[in-house]
């Protein structure tokens, strides 16, 4: 008995990191000598990634409210710096793809198109699902984790509770707590989940189908590379004045790492979440941006349109100018950030960004296509990026504001 509380005693208080890292070695190994066994394996990331998606609408809907409710008067958030990092960082996003896209231009075999998809057929369209996003039912939002909905309504009964009684005001706090403890328990089974998520992916494909797609995998892949390790310290040295690779690294290795192999913005908003409250950052600034940030702030997603969208304008010989480049860069930020509930992520954005070039959309279908057999790794990569990008940009702002309050103080 002592042993075996010896030893729940020594995961629970060892490195996650660490232990994820063994969870992934121990996946890829299992998948190697053991196909049959990683394809049972896999239960283990289905229920850690259900586990995550299943309270991550809750903790955010109450974590929002009971903040705006017990908000104090003189306090203040970095909100609206963060949204505008947010912004920034993915046109920034956008305009690094375009460079790389020319410096190593990249030609498509085409294969077959996708059915039973429907993508967006242009900006208005996209704006107009985003709108009525932030009307929905607040009970069909939880349950479908329409999160820009959820945002809204839990920015709304926060506020309506404001001028609750204290002790109305204090059971939202508890609540708050309370499921902050069970997503701490779920973070803390991730080495489990991770080990099933990585057995799983190594069975089923490998690195085989993914060869004839090597450059177009490297120019993405560089693409996300340059930002999250140049452009995104960059931002973040202009605003807090200090090293910002401390604070990068860290963000990279315990929010990028969870999104990577979970490849999902959504499930890895209680991991963010924990990752800021480790961070002292302000309570009432992160509840809110981390939710906002898994739906608007899309670095990855502005790469993968840009990428795959001057691969197709390559492959059929067009020839693109500056101007359109740029074009390409705003249309590709603004899709990605208004559109991100869309089903299929920000592959189906991409016959959108083609119809700038006047690309066909049998031929923008085609292109989607090779996008979802890249998707294994494309997708990993993108929501790392877009997840890790949400506390940095939060813990980046969250610093500049307490560094003014010390300077007027």
């Amino acid at each position: 008995m002592s042993q075996s509380s010896s030893l729940f005693y020594r995961f629970a208080n060892g490195s996650l990191v660490l232990q994820i890292l063994l969870g992934i070695v121990a996946g890829v190994a299992l998948a190697t000598f053991s196909p049959e066994g990683a394809a049972q394996a896999e239960i283990l990331g289905s229920l850690f990634v259900g586990a995550l998606k299943a309270i991550a609408p809750i903790l955010v809907f109450i974590l929002v409210a009971a903040s705006i409710a017990n908000h104090k008067q003189n306090s203040k958030t970095a909100m609206r710096p963060i949204v505008m990092l947010y912004l920034f960082g993915t046109f920034a996003a956008s305009i690094t793809a375009v460079a790389l896209s020319f410096l190593f231009p990249t030609e498509l075999v085409l294969v077959s198109g996708v059915t039973g998809t429907s993508p967006p057929q242009g900006i208005g369209e996209v704006m107009h699902t985003l709108l009525f996003k932030l009307v929905d039912n607040p009970v069909n939002a939880l349950l479908t984790g329409n999160y820009i909905g959820i945002l809204t309504w839990g920015v709304g009964l926060g506020f309506a509770l404001h001028h609750a009684s204290q002790s109305t005001k204090q059971v939202f706090a508890d609540m708050s707590h309370s499921i902050s403890q069970m997503v701490r328990f779920i973070i803390r089974l991730a080495p489990f989940g991770i080990f099933g998520l990585v057995a799983a992916t190594f069975a089923k494909t490998g690195f085989a189908a993914l060869a004839g797609y090597a450059q177009l995998l490297a120019v993405l892949l560089g693409a996300m590379a340059i930002i999250a390790l140049i452009v995104n310290p960059l931002i973040v040295y202009v605003k807090i004045r200090r090293n910002p690779y401390p604070l990068v690294f860290q963000c990279l290795r315990e929010s990028g790492i969870t999104a990577f192999f979970t490849r999902s913005s959504a499930a890895n908003i209680p991991v963010n979440m924990a990752l800021c409250e480790k961070l002292k950052l302000h309570e009432d600034t992160y509840s809110v941006s981390i939710p906002l940030g898994a739906t608007i702030n899309m670095g990855g997603a502005a790469i993968t349109i840009t990428v795959l969208t001057l691969a197709a304008v390559h492959t059929l010989g067009i020839q693109v100018d500056i101007f359109t480049a740029l074009l390409l860069s705003v249309v590709a930020s603004v899709s990605a950030c208004g559109a991100s509930g869309v089903a299929g992520g920000s592959l189906l954005l991409i016959p959108l960004a083609c119809s700038l070039f006047g690309i066909n959309n049998d031929v923008a279908m085609q292109v989607v296509a090779v996008g979802f057999i890249i998707g294994v790794i494309q997708d990993a990569a993108e929501t790392a990026l877009n997840s890790s990008t949400d506390v940095v940009f939060t813990a980046a702002a969250c610093e500049a504001l307490e560094r003014d309050n010390q300077s007027m103080a």
